[in-house]
């Protein structure tokens, strides 16, 4: 009953919140009278008109490259965190290696990744690993090292393994903080997305966007720009549905 009451909750603030949006994005609209700035009403009809036909298969692809991207960086990122946050010689060399490269721009880096990898799917999906490869590396890391040494203690001296005590201390330990970062990460890689899909494609919200906003289609642009916003949503809510059912002892009452 209290997990229905607090889902209830949760819906009923998105809701609400979805609700203010659109008021004011109508208020804005009726007020500026502009073909630029279009009321929801004919957005949203718009969109239903054009879902299924073109605006799905774009929205389709934008979502493929953020979980092909999002994979990889965890696929990477979370064992090399897990080295150096336990293994204190391991960060001592690999330390300075993140320091250096994960402040540089990962914008920056598109046109050496498409001379390298092309202007496909494997460039773009490039970009979105090195944006949430690092913050997973550090989150983890600073999660592992955070871990007073009194925790390894007990399991040391009844002769646990890395494995053990992999499962049974850093895992738990690193996993809120793990979601916390792909969830800080998440929002700069859709927009980082958005720009690289304007280069050498015909498919994703990026591209759909740009290309109405070129043919003076207003209607089709802001019905993108909605779509893109939904798949944040969707990415986002996945990621909060994942921490409510795998970290049950965060939950305040």
């Amino acid at each position: 009953m209290h997990e229905l009451q607090k889902t209830q909750r949760v819906l009923l603030s998105y809701f609400l919140g979805a609700v203010f949006l659109l008021a004011l994005w109508w208020l804005i609209a009726e007020l500026c009278e502009l073909p630029i700035i279009p009321t929801p009403g004919k957005v949203f009809e718009r969109l239903a008109r054009i879902f299924t036909a073109s605006i799905a298969v774009h929205g389709f692809y934008s979502l493929w490259r953020i979980a092909a991207g999002l994979l990889l960086a965890v696929a990477v990122g979370f064992p090399l965190g897990v080295i150096m946050g336990y293994f204190k010689k391991a960060d001592r060399y690999l330390a300075p290696v993140v320091y250096l490269t994960y402040p540089i721009p990962k914008i920056a880096l598109l046109p050496i990744l498409m001379l390298l990898a092309g202007v496909g799917e494997i460039s773009k999906i490039c970009m979105i690993f090195l944006i949430i490869v690092f913050q997973v590396v550090i989150a983890i890391r600073d999660a592992i090292r955070a871990l007073p040494q009194e925790t390894y203690d007990p399991l040391y001296s009844l002769g646990a393994n890395f494995w053990q005590i992999f499962r049974e201390v850093i895992f738990p330990a690193s996993w809120p903080k793990f979601l916390t970062a792909i969830r800080v990460a998440m929002a700069t890689a859709i927009s980082v997305l958005f720009f690289t899909e304007t280069f050498g494609t015909q498919y994703g919200m990026g591209y759909f966007i740009m290309d109405a906003w070129l043919r003076v289609n207003y209607l089709d642009m802001y019905a993108g720009i909605v779509v893109l916003s939904l798949l944040g949503l969707f990415l986002f809510g996945c990621i909060d549905l994942v921490e409510s059912v795998t970290c049950r002892w965060q939950k305040r009452i």
